[in-house]
C-alpha cells in the first residue's frame, strides 16, 4: 500500500482524487512497478511534496520533469537531491541564476530544497515517479492527469501564487492556470542544454517572485 499523503491540508484535494477511477488505477500501477522494479523516490516520499509544503501556506509553485533516477538521489521534491548527493547540472544553473541576480557568491554544499519547500514552494514533478536509470520511464502513467488535477485546484482554490513553468513541457502544464488571479512566469529548463543556449540565465525569476509576494503581503522566499 503506498503512502497517500501526511499533511492534512491537502486533505480535499486527495479526497476528491480517491473518488476518481484514474487515481486508483494509477496507484496500483505504481505499486506494480514497485515490485517488478527499482524505482524512485522511496516509496514514503512519493507524495513529499505535499507533505513538505503546507497548502495553506503555499506561496510558489515549481513544476519539473520526473524524479532522479540514480541511486539515492530522489527525495519526491522537483530539482532536489538528498543531502551528500552530487549537485546536478540543472540546478547548479538555478544556484547560478540566483546568485547573478541577487549579486552574490554562495555556493551550496548540498542540493536539498527542503528548504524551500517549507517557505511555501510546492515543488512538484509531472511524474511522481521514475524506473532505476530510466529518465521518463514513467511518462506512460497516469501520473500527468493527477499533477493536472493538482494545478487545476491551486489555480482554483488560491489567489497570488507564483508558477514557475520552465522548459516546453512545464509551459503545456501550465496552459490551465488562471493568469488574471496568479502570476506565471516562463522560460527555457535550467538543463546545461537550454540553459547554454541562451533560454535560461537572466530569466530573473527569483527576484520577480519576491517582487510579486511583496507586492501582495507576503514574505518573501530566501532562496
Amino acid at each position: 500500500m503506498l503512502t497517500v499523503i501526511k499533511s492534512n491540508s491537502w486533505a480535499d484535494f486527495f479526497e476528491t482524487e480517491k473518488r476518481k477511477p484514474y487515481f486508483n488505477d494509477l496507484m496500483n500501477t505504481v505499486a506494480e512497478e514497485y515490485e517488478s522494479h527499482t524505482c524512485f523516490p522511496p516509496k514514503d516520499l512519493i507524495f513529499n511534496a505535499f507533505n513538505a509544503c503546507d497548502f495553506k501556506n503555499l506561496k510558489v509553485v515549481i513544476i519539473g520533469q520526473d524524479p532522479y533516477h540514480g541511486d539515492g538521489e530522489a527525495n519526491g521534491l522537483c530539482f532536489s537531491v538528498n543531502d551528500g548527493v552530487k549537485i546536478p547540472p540543472s540546478l547548479k544553473n538555478i544556484f547560478n541564476e540566483i546568485n547573478t541576480e541577487y549579486d552574490r557568491i554562495f555556493s551550496p554544499t548540498s542540493g536539498n530544497l527542503e528548504s524551500w519547500a517549507k517557505q511555501g514552494i510546492l515543488l512538484l514533478n509531472a511524474s511522481l515517479t521514475v524506473r532505476k536509470d530510466l529518465a521518463n520511464s514513467h511518462k506512460h502513467l497516469k501520473w500527468n492527469v493527477f499533477t493536472d488535477a493538482v494545478i487545476d485546484y491551486i489555480s482554483n482554490h488560491s489567489e497570488d501564487i507564483v508558477f514557475l513553468l520552465w522548459g516546453s513541457f512545464a509551459h503545456k502544464k501550465g496552459s490551465k492556470i488562471n493568469r488574471e488571479k496568479h502570476l506565471v512566469l516562463e522560460s527555457g529548463h535550467p538543463s546545461p542544454l537550454s540553459a547554454n543556449r541562451g533560454f535560461w540565465f537572466g530569466n530573473n525569476h527569483f527576484k520577480e517572485t519576491n517582487d510579486y509576494l511583496k507586492s501582495k503581503g507576503f514574505s518573501e522566499i530566501e532562496w
